[in-house]
């Protein structure tokens, strides 16, 4: 398995910072972070019996700093570390080696050997065995780690940085939620959606069909290669995390994310430099 992490200059806070009017809907706050959820601020405003002789105030929303940064992480299954050309392998792939020169590229990176482990250490900061994961979790047993859950005092980046003012996302396989979670009943805490990704698009399982998938979107099945002849699983992945970062841009331009884009590669499957050609870190 290999990783590419591409992060910007990150800008520390050490105190928080409001901006805008107080009470205001467009106040906002900078928090420090280091204790989640930050503590909600005082009502400031008055309460009377009669509406005219009463204030309203909004709480203000929490923000990141300034210049935070805009974080892509690509990761994709079975691709040794010198593989491709990004880190001077034989593989030519001039995406992301573009991508690769805008951000940084972590070159110590240590994987358990498997996918689902390596992934739920990756993104909780914590050992595989301590967060369900000393195997993948289609062998997961009901003993502690190694029962496939992730533990609510375990919380993901993705949680984090969403509680810090960040749109997050994940693209592409997941593999992390239970084989007996696995379905439209729930429960769904242990899907993406409930691990602090705002917006999903992939499938469940380690792997699919790369051509007719079991795909979702957040928590609902979806079918977008029905009546679709040459339809692909790798090629919509990234279009559709195009999509959801045009459609950020345009909404809120100022907003930082954290993009997941998850590959599962296959001999029938197109590169994983494809459709990154207009995926971009900043």
């Amino acid at each position: 398995m290999a990783s590419l992490f591409f992060l910007l200059a990150a800008v520390p806070v050490s105190a928080q910072q409001f901006n805008g009017i107080p009470g205001s809907p467009n106040a906002t706050r900078i928090i420090n972070g280091t204790c989640l959820p930050p503590q909600p601020p005082p009502f400031r405003g008055v309460i009377n019996f009669d509406a005219k002789d009463s204030k309203p105030y909004w709480p203000p929303r929490v923000v990141p700093p300034k210049g935070a940064p805009n974080i892509l992480l690509i990761m994709t299954d079975d691709v040794g570390f010198g593989a491709p050309s990004t880190f001077g392998g034989v593989i030519p792939t001039p995406n992301l080696d573009r991508i690769a020169n805008g951000g940084l590229r972590y070159i110590q990176f240590h994987s358990t050997g498997l996918s689902a482990p390596t992934r739920a250490a990756l993104i909780t900061g914590r050992n595989h065995h301590s967060v369900g994961f000393g195997v993948n979790s289609e062998h997961s047993t009901g003993f502690p780690g190694y029962n496939g859950i992730i533990p609510k005092d375990s919380r993901t980046i993705a949680e984090i940085l969403k509680q810090n003012g960040y749109a997050t996302s994940w693209f592409g396989k997941d593999d992390i939620t239970p084989e007996f979670q696995a379905s439209q009943a729930g429960p769904f805490d242990q899907w993406p959606t409930g691990l602090g990704f705002e917006y999903f698009y992939g499938f469940l399982g380690r792997d699919t069909s790369q051509w007719q998938p079991h795909l979702f979107r957040n928590t609902a099945a979806i079918y977008p290669y029905v009546g679709q002849w040459g339809w692909n699983l790798t090629t919509a992945m990234a279009v559709d995390a195009i999509d959801w970062l045009k459609q950020l841009n345009a909404i809120a331009p100022d907003k930082p994310f954290f993009c997941i884009l998850r590959t599962r590669r296959h001999a029938c499957a197109a590169s994983p430099d494809a459709g990154m050609d207009q995926v971009h870190p900043g």
